[in-house]
């Protein structure tokens, strides 16, 4: 099964328990200043250029290693909060085939569960459910 396709699956069968994540992309892209001829001017480029003035870095998504899915997920607490529902921050990294987490993944999944957070690195929606289940 692809990532693409894991992800979807995660994606439904989250939402129809009643949990909400969605994908979190992360990377770096370049935004700049754009400029409007009203003369003729004459630039080299190559196949593959990509012309940007006044070039700065744009960082998208949280950090490094965090996680392919984000939201929450709805609980309901103990006695002296009864009846209350709270939105316990819930983190997936899937996984495909062979394909471990990095550092730097592992790290962010360990650290939302160390501070009361679910998280997983999963390769199959029901490490998540169990997960899940572990709160209940």
């Amino acid at each position: 099964m692809s990532e693409q396709t894991l992800l979807k699956q995660f994606l439904k069968e989250a939402s129809k328990l009643g949990h909400r994540l969605f994908r979190n992309n992360t990377g770096t892209g370049w935004v700049g200043k754009a400029t409007r001829c009203s003369s003729p001017r004459q630039v080299t480029l190559y196949p593959g250029d990509v012309l940007i003035r006044q070039a700065r870095p744009l960082h998208a998504g949280l950090i490094k290693g965090s996680s392919d899915l984000i939201g929450w997920s709805v609980i309901r607490v103990t006695s002296e909060m009864v009846g209350q529902r709270v939105a316990i921050f819930t983190a997936a990294e899937l996984k495909t085939g062979r394909l471990k987490a990095t550092t730097e993944q592992q790290n962010f999944v360990n650290k939302i569960n160390l501070d009361g957070g679910i998280a997983v690195v999963a390769y199959e929606f029901n490490e998540l459910k169990k997960r899940w289940g572990e709160y209940e």
